[in-house]
């Protein structure tokens, strides 16, 4: 499913890609005609090149890493804390050594 903003469908990156790299159109051509940019146009044409119909669909905007997400450790203390005392985020933080705002995020995360 494509997002709200896209330009094309994944069908219609598929038709422009192929107009490029199947039937040689011109890549200005092409991406006038499907009403793109020309290095969107470009971007989509590589793609089909490389990976074929499969990369014509949106990719995920998930970071691959959080470098700063909370350490396991700390996370597991602050669920441990609510299960043993039923305190809330304030009073947890405090135990925890994380911002009140950090414990509240764990326990929502763990439905807690």
């Amino acid at each position: 499913m494509s997002h709200r903003n896209a330009p094309l469908t994944p069908t219609g990156r598929l038709r422009l890609a192929r107009c490029v790299v199947d039937d040689g159109w011109p890549l200005r051509q092409a991406a006038e005609r499907f009403q793109v940019s020309h290095t969107t146009a470009a971007r989509w044409a590589n793609r089909y090149r490389q990976l074929g119909e499969a990369a014509m669909h949106d990719r995920s905007s998930r970071p691959h890493h959080s470098p700063r997400r909370t350490p396991a450790a700390v996370e597991l203390q602050v669920v441990r804390l609510r299960r043993q005392h039923r305190i809330g985020p304030v009073r947890l933080a405090a135990r925890a050594g994380v911002a009140a705002s950090t414990a509240h995020r764990i326990l929502a995360r763990h439905g807690l």
